[in-house]
């Protein structure tokens, strides 16, 4: 190992990491960087910094949320992500920053912990004071590490008993009674989780992964083992050789066992549907596609938009009845393809409904800056210009949608500025001009009803004909070739159709039919779900 190696290597290690986390954020998991910012509306004002540090831990979060709001841009957002890494690296440790990768690989978990374990080993670090000293120092450091950072402040009493001896585990009483004081006299309204566990930093209420737990742990082991003289560092190239071997082993075990492949796959589709990747999406799906009705809504969407749903519909999964629109579930990712396809077919009265849904669904009670500018965008298209101001205003004072809210802001009104939009022009002549409360079993009625009032509206015959074979009324489909034959627009009938009647002639005995086999699938999957619950 030469010399220079030797002098520099931990600046050239950094380098690596922060090479090797920028290249894996930003080429392999973009999607989840997109997932983590759809997630939050950062404010650039005082009410919003007053309002996240109103809790314990609050300002991590802060923190946390400004970088991520950077994730709108996938090269910045992998950039300042790898900034993060060998920052938290050179304060907590790098075996920690190893195992990093696998608790990021958890969507649920958000950078504010990353923030607080940072905050919380990075102010150890900078208190020198030992002794009695020390001791009288800490009791004002404490409750304030306490409220920027929440339980995790645990990590800088840990680690100052280390340099405070026996007398250092009374901190462990102190920071639990300053904990308890705090939920009884100014958190009380709040679970008693939130100043016990590090809940805050997990976007499912109440719970929290496993690595929130053990990386403080590990970073407190390594200080101990390497900054207490436990192991000689300068022994040079023997311990640098172990030392590295440990972290790119635990580095590979995080990043093997923590991002699920049928998971990521689904937000990478969204990801996809969210920027419009028609083509990527089906050559995606084309090679692997998972087995959900998520995915269906996804690649269905994404060849209707190709204008080839009615060609190969069913050379992709299909879930069933509810593979082209889904119906309402309560949860915070579910209805988003749905709602894109609401948006497209000119349903926006629809696509409103799910994308405010899903943000209020959001558990940690934040604002989504994909379901606020939709929402905004829907209130345009129909012409609410009175509820679209307060969602414009509130998207000024963002920082990457802020050029959008002021454009958008002088369409206000403006009707003929809407109807040239290239978008919005169009969706106000696909859209429906009259109420229409429908139930979701009548899907299929409703995007009848949605082409007919405008017959320029492929995407909706196309939609309207895919969802009676899902549903195999085969009457009902016959009955309508004339209509595709008349405003379909296609030279000749679609291979779907036509392997779709073929089956419908035969009785479903052809052998090779996508068709066929999709009504087979299904029919076992109500048999299965008939003898379970008999």
């Amino acid at each position: 190992m030469s010399n220079f190696v030797i002098k520099y290597r931990e600046f050239l290690v950094s380098m690596l990491l922060g090479i090797v986390v920028f290249l894996f954020w930003l080429f392999v998991y973009p999607h989840a960087l997109s997932y983590q910012e759809q997630y939050q509306l950062f404010l650039w004002t005082g009410d919003y910094f007053a309002n996240s540090m109103s809790i314990p831990g609050g300002f991590a979060c802060w923190l946390g949320e400004l970088v991520m709001q950077f994730y709108y841009v996938p090269w910045l957002g992998a950039l300042l992500l790898a900034v993060v890494f060998v920052v938290f690296a050179w304060i907590v440790g790098w075996i920690p920053a190893m195992l990093l990768f696998g608790l990021l690989g958890d969507p649920a978990v958000t950078l504010g912990y990353v923030m607080a374990v940072i905050l919380s080993q990075g102010t150890f670090r900078l208190n020198k004071t030992e002794g009695k000293k020390g001791l009288l120092v800490d009791i004002g450091v404490i409750p304030l590490l306490f409220w920027l950072t929440g339980p995790i402040a645990l990590l800088y009493v840990l680690l100052r008993i280390t340099k405070l001896g026996i007398w250092g585990s009374i901190h462990i009483v102190y920071l639990l009674a300053v904990a308890l004081m705090s939920y009884r006299f100014l958190l009380d309204q709040r679970p008693l989780e939130i100043v016990l566990t590090p809940t805050l930093y997990y976007r499912i209420s109440l719970e929290t992964n496993s690595l929130m737990w053990v990386i403080p742990l590990v970073a407190l082991m390594e200080y101990v083992i390497i900054h207490l003289k436990f192991v000689s560092v300068r022994k040079g190239k023997i311990f640098f050789i172990a030392y590295s071997t440990v972290c790119l082993l635990i580095a590979w075990i995080s990043i093997s066992n923590s991002y699920n492949k049928e998971l990521y796959e689904l937000i990478r589709q969204d990801y996809l549907v969210r920027n419009e990747c028609w083509d990527e999406i089906v050559q995606r799906a084309e090679k692997y596609q998972v087995n959900t009705a998520f995915s269906s809504v996804c690649v269905n969407l994404a060849l209707a938009k190709k204008r080839q749903l009615a060609e190969r519909m069913f050379e992709f999964y299909q879930n069933g009845e509810d593979a082209l629109i889904m119906p309402y579930y309560r949860d915070n990712t579910t209805m988003l393809p749905t709602a894109e396809t609401f948006w497209h077919l000119g349903m926006v009265n629809s696509a409103q409904r799910y994308m405010f849904d899903t943000q209020e669904t959001i558990l940690n009670g934040k604002l989504s800056g994909r379901c606020t500018k939709r929402i905004a965008e829907c209130m345009l298209v129909n012409g609410h210009y009175q509820t679209a101001v307060k969602q414009i205003r509130i998207l000024k004072k963002t920082l990457f949608y802020r050029s959008w809210a002021e454009e958008a802001e002088t369409m206000l009104g403006n009707e003929e500025m809407i109807d040239a939009h290239p978008v919005y022009g169009k969706l106000r002549k696909l859209r429906f001009h009259q109420e229409h409360l429908y139930s979701y079993r009548e899907i299929d009625e409703l995007l009848r009803a949605l082409f007919m009032e405008n017959k320029n509206n492929k995407m909706a015959l196309d939609y309207y004909m895919g969802q009676l074979l899902l549903k195999s009324k085969i009457g009902q489909f016959r009955r309508n070739i004339p209509m595709v034959q008349q405003y379909g627009g296609y030279e000749q009938m679609p291979n779907g159709y036509v392997d779709a009647l073929n089956a419908i002639a035969n009785g479903g005995r052809v052998m090779g039919s996508a068709y066929v086999e999709y009504v087979n699938r299904v029919l076992q999957t109500k048999a299965q779900y008939i003898d379970t619950t008999n």
